[in-house]
């Protein structure tokens, strides 16, 4: 045997060592990949991550709500503002004005009110007087009416007497017209006769007296009735005094009603005044400034933007087979792109329930009959739904808005 012969079956045994070795590496390799897979679907399932978020804050726009040059402008781009700095004033001239003119008209008004208030008293007092009058005129009446019953009264009498008067010295003249022609006779004295013509003298003058007073109670009632009608002219041009001062009181109501009006206007007006001064509401950052001193502000035009910094979030992008696996209270690692070695810790607040309709797979969503696409993509992708991370003890200058980031989900934190 030579010695090629002999060396065949060596070089044989090691040719088959090396390929169980060889079978062994790559089950082993194999058995490697597949824990290797196993590891990483169970890291992926119980940790989602994605690097598809961005940093974002609530932002708001400043402007103005009156108008005017800006006098005073404290702020510049990209600088950070404390809750209650000044951030620019307006010119404040024309408002200050518009505010002691309203305070002004509120005051005149007020002193008009008062001036009404003297004059409606001093009408009232009239109405009073005038009541008072009125009653008196009345009573002057019912007087009036009296004494008028008193003089026809007399008159009455008078009338009366003068009929007495009348009959008497009708029957005296009888007499002495009976006696005289006695007396040629001597029938009767000298003396019978003088008696009867004094009689008849005095029934005469009787006649005479109760005329003269029939005549002054006649004149007595006149004046009574013309006392009457003057009375009562003078009870009613006292009414109607009375129902003119009623009727000239003033009322306080319209003025009054104006109250509100002056009010709300010196409130507008004190209102706008202390808008000329704009004061940051919040811990911010200003970004996005596009006006400077002196320029003329116009109410609701945008100056520049406050980004605030108070509070930050991470809204991460997850496909809608992670969603089951991430729920509200879950803590989760995020890595923004400009620091990778900067952990921030967040905790997540909500997780998204709607997103737009792909048109390539529903169609178009419009009004009427739904239009559906014809032919549908052999590959479907995951849709992906963003979940709201809000970042607990946020760094003050390490993060920005819009910035990119990568979100780890870590589960919910144990409790020690």
């Amino acid at each position: 045997m030579t010695n090629q012969e002999a060396g065949q079956p060596q070089q044989d045994d090691h040719v088959a060592k090396l390929r169980r070795q060889g079978r062994v590496l790559t089950a082993g390799m194999v058995a490697l990949a597949v824990i290797g897979l196993i590891v990483v679907y169970m890291v992926a399932t119980r940790h989602p991550q994605t690097d598809d978020a961005e940093i974002f804050a609530n932002y708001i726009g400043i402007a103005p709500v009156v108008e005017g040059p800006i006098v005073r402008l404290n702020v510049a781009d990209n600088q950070r503002v404390q809750e209650g700095d000044l951030l620019f004033q307006i010119d404040d001239r024309p408002y200050k004005y518009a505010l002691d003119h309203a305070v002004s008209e509120q005051a005149a008004l007020e002193g008009q009110i008062v001036d009404e208030q003297r004059r409606i008293q001093a009408e009232e007092h009239a109405v009073i007087a005038s009541g008072a009058a009125t009653r008196s005129a009345s009573a002057n009446v019912d007087r009036a009416q009296a004494s008028i019953r008193e003089a026809e009264a007399d008159v009455t009498h008078s009338e009366a007497a003068l009929d007495r008067a009348k009959t008497e010295w009708e029957y005296t003249q009888n007499n002495l017209h009976r006696l005289e022609p006695l007396l040629v006779k001597q029938f009767v004295t000298v003396d019978q006769v003088d008696q009867a013509r004094t009689t008849e003298q005095a029934g005469e003058q009787s006649v005479h007296e109760a005329e003269s007073q029939l005549a002054l109670n006649r004149a007595h009632l006149n004046s009574m009735l013309a006392a009457l009608a003057e009375a009562k002219a003078s009870a009613e041009q006292s009414t109607a005094q009375l129902q003119q001062s009623q009727s000239s009181v003033l009322t306080l109501d319209p003025l009054v009603a104006q109250r509100q009006g002056r009010a709300a206007a010196v409130a507008n007006a004190g209102y706008n005044y202390n808008q000329c001064r704009v004061y940051a509401p919040f811990d911010a950052r200003v970004t996005d400034l596009i006006i400077s001193q002196g320029a003329y502000a116009h109410i609701g035009q945008e100056i520049f933007t406050l980004i605030d910094t108070r509070v930050w979030w991470v809204l991460a992008n997850f496909r809608e087979t992670q969603l089951k696996h991430i729920q509200p209270g879950m803590t989760a690692d995020v890595y923004v792109m400009s620091d990778p070695g900067l952990r921030l810790r967040g905790v997540v607040e909500s997780t998204g329930y709607g997103v737009t309709p792909d048109p390539s797979i529903l169609g178009r969503i419009t009004s009427g009959l739904p239009d559906v696409q014809r032919t549908l993509s052999w590959v479907h992708l995951a849709s992906r739904y963003p979940v709201r991370i809000r970042i607990q003890a946020p760094p003050s200058d390490a993060i920005r808005l819009g910035e990119s980031a990568v979100v780890v989900i870590r589960g919910y934190q144990r409790k020690p």
